[in-house]
């Protein structure tokens, strides 16, 4: 699940830590959940929230818990976000 919210370059940080805090407390802990990254932009006007998941049922179930609903909420108060969910379709490492 990648969500990309747009934020004023002052405010970026603010979203930043209340995606971080829902992540660590709650949304690492569900299971599914294979990692989540939030990314800031350099140009401060996005913010990226990238989460990999087993099954898209694990996101639903997910963002059914009221408290993960808290720290979505609070970071769509705070910007905009986009959300979707997405499949993967080719993974590429470079060579050991």
């Amino acid at each position: 699940m990648i969500n990309l919210f747009e934020v004023a370059p002052e405010n970026q940080q603010e979203p930043a830590d209340v995606l971080s805090e829902g992540a660590e407390k709650f949304i690492r802990h569900r299971p599914g959940c294979v990692s989540v990254n939030i990314l800031p932009s350099t140009d401060g006007k996005r913010l990226v929230y990238y989460a990999q998941w087993r099954t898209k049922a694990d996101i639903k179930a997910t963002m059914a818990d009221p408290n993960v609903q808290v720290y979505r909420d609070k970071a769509a108060e705070l910007a905009k976000p986009d959300p979707h969910a997405y499949t993967v379709f080719a993974v590429h490492h470079p060579e050991s």
